[in-house]
């Protein structure tokens, strides 16, 4: 049987557009969502084991947030062939993921869960990782796993003219 294809677009202050679309990437997954704003695609999908872990006290939570070195164009070549451990910057955005959405699971799932998200294509102009956040709720939600979401999260800056949702790279830059 061939999984529904499905897409929703938001139109947002200053013309820009939020897709998100499901059934078309990472079939296996319990959840997978594809988001996109302007040339950013991110992929994040969601899993759990089925059997719940015996004898932890605890939530087994894996989030992995990943921006490789592809998705902005660039190959890593010369005496560095692959991509190394996550940067600071993925290890924060993971943080980022995995804080709002921990407290979100039903009480007492202790069933192993992995969120993980690719950033698959990357523009200058926008950060990729308020799209990997928002596509790891969706993915969540749209999993079978025990999530009371979604969440959301939007970037917010405050410029010395205006005030703007989804700032761009740019003009963040020029404001420090």
């Amino acid at each position: 049987m061939k999984p529904e294809v499905s897409s929703v677009t938001v139109e947002l202050a200053g013309g820009k557009q939020l897709s998100f679309e499901t059934g078309k990437l990472a079939k296996q997954a319990g959840g997978a969502a594809v988001v996109r704003m302007g040339d950013n695609v991110v992929l994040s999908t969601a899993t759990a084991n089925a059997d719940p872990r015996e004898g932890i006290d605890f939530f087994p939570l894996t989030v992995d947030y990943r921006e490789y070195t592809y998705a902005g164009g660039r190959f890593p070549g010369g005496f560095i062939k692959r991509e190394g451990r996550m940067s600071e910057r993925e290890v924060l955005t993971s943080r980022q993921i995995d804080r709002p959405v921990r407290p979100m699971f039903a009480e007492g799932f202790k069933c192993e869960t992995q969120v993980i998200t690719f950033v698959l294509s990357a523009d200058s102009s926008n950060d990729p990782d308020v799209l990997g956040i928002n596509g790891a709720s969706a993915a969540l939600t749209l999993s079978d796993i025990p999530f009371l979401g979604p969440s959301v999260q939007c970037a917010w800056a405050r410029l010395a003219d205006s005030s703007s949702s989804i700032p761009r790279t740019t003009r963040c830059a020029k404001a420090c």
